[in-house]
């Protein structure tokens, strides 16, 4: 069974970067066809998808976020990371690392979500 789990600072300053990684357990994030995601969920929002990295290490990014955003990998760690710059306190979430197979709607696995809060 593949597990992630989100890790990084829970306080961030404004106009600060937030960074936070994604260790995954269980399975490659390498195998094919699969898709690894950031998500998150503002208090009292809904679920934002922010981008993606996939098996080959291509990345894609809502273009809502684009300019902001930058999600790499490090394959020998089997880890992926999200990199938000100059947040601000509308950044304020949970964040949560996410499976998906090409092609499916849903996700496979995610990780528990860890909250990050930006306030100076």
């Amino acid at each position: 069974q593949v597990q992630l789990q989100e890790s990084g600072p829970g306080l961030v300053k404004p106009s600060q970067t937030l960074s936070l990684t994604c260790t995954v357990s269980g399975g490659s994030i390498t195998t094919n066809d699969y898709y690894w995601n950031w998500i998150r969920q503002p208090p009292g929002k809904g679920l934002e998808w922010m981008g993606a990295i996939d098996y080959s290490g291509s990345t894609y990014y809502s273009p809502s976020l684009k300019s902001r955003t930058s999600i790499s990998r490090d394959t020998s760690k089997n880890q992926f990371t999200l990199q938000l710059r100059s947040v601000s306190p509308e950044d304020t979430a949970v964040y949560y690392c996410a499976r998906r197979l090409e092609y499916d709607e849903g996700y496979d696995d995610w990780g528990q979500g860890t909250q990050v809060t930006v306030s100076s």
